[in-house]
């Protein structure tokens, strides 16, 4: 990528503190529904120390709460289920380390580290920021901020959870979804992004009743796969912008040379 010409250069220092701001923000809107999990865990017949090693080596929420689901329905004969209905889950990140393998440096302890911080929170923040410098400390800043707070709230709620009930009355399950769009709502700037975030919303809501929990936003991920394959909506906005007089800009913001 191309630098950013006519910027000043506190621009790239800026935007790494933004990323952090973001990831620590994100980092404690999502650890603190570990506390759910926790709970939910312990409930369904794993013991304290079986719960924190789930989130010690699986790290990453979709999966560990149909983990537990599964087992908590069917017992340990459940178990297969449950580790395919886990994995099932799981594939998304795959798709997010391919896309953060363009992104991060490169290195042997990227390369070690990395996956096991590649999660839905970790790749949005990192997607996110404008510069190269940002999506790094984004991406790592997120990922171990809630890998350390995941695993200090699931012993939490794993040792209390009867005491402290069902955490979604404190609306612990609303924080990671909130913090989800307010990472959203920026990119909502043309009728691509706004089409594709409408369309999987509405896939998601109609399917969520039928389907296990993490299986609809799967499959409405593959409203933004069709999009960008039959590229609707860009092509529209491509030839407006071509037009003379196309959008206008102001007489005092640079050229960003490079990038989108």
């Amino acid at each position: 990528m191309e630098p950013v010409e006519g910027l000043p250069q506190g621009d790239g220092t800026d935007a790494a503190r933004g990323a952090w701001r973001q990831g620590l923000s994100v980092a404690l809107a999502t650890s603190a529904y570990g506390v759910s999990f926790g709970a939910l865990s312990v409930a369904a017949g794993l013991d304290v120390w079986q719960t924190c090693i789930l989130s010690l080596v699986m790290f990453t929420g979709g999966s560990q709460f149909a983990f537990v689901g599964v087992i908590s329905a069917g017992g340990l004969a459940a178990i297969p289920a449950a580790v395919a209905s886990a994995a099932l889950l799981g594939v998304r990140n795959v798709a997010y380390g391919i896309r953060m393998s363009t992104l991060l440096p490169p290195g042997r302890l990227t390369r070690i580290a990395a996956p096991q911080f590649t999660i839905d929170e970790s790749t949005a923040v990192a997607l996110a920021q404008p510069t190269p410098r940002a999506r790094t400390v984004g991406f790592w800043v997120t990922g171990i901020g809630i890998y350390i707070g995941w695993n200090l709230s699931t012993l939490v709620g794993a040792l209390l959870g009867d005491v402290l009930g069902d955490p979604r009355a404190y609306g612990l399950d609303a924080a990671a979804a909130a913090a989800f769009l307010a990472l959203l709502w920026p990119r909502l700037r043309g009728r691509q992004p706004i089409v594709v975030g409408i369309a999987a919303a509405v896939v998601a809501t109609v399917l969520t009743p039928s389907l296990m929990p993490g299986l609809p936003v799967l499959i409405a991920a593959l409203v933004a796969i069709l999009v960008g394959w039959f590229d609707w909506g860009s092509r529209a906005e491509t030839a407006r912008d071509a037009r003379p007089g196309g959008p206008d800009e102001p007489d005092d913001v640079p050229e960003r040379v490079g990038l989108p």
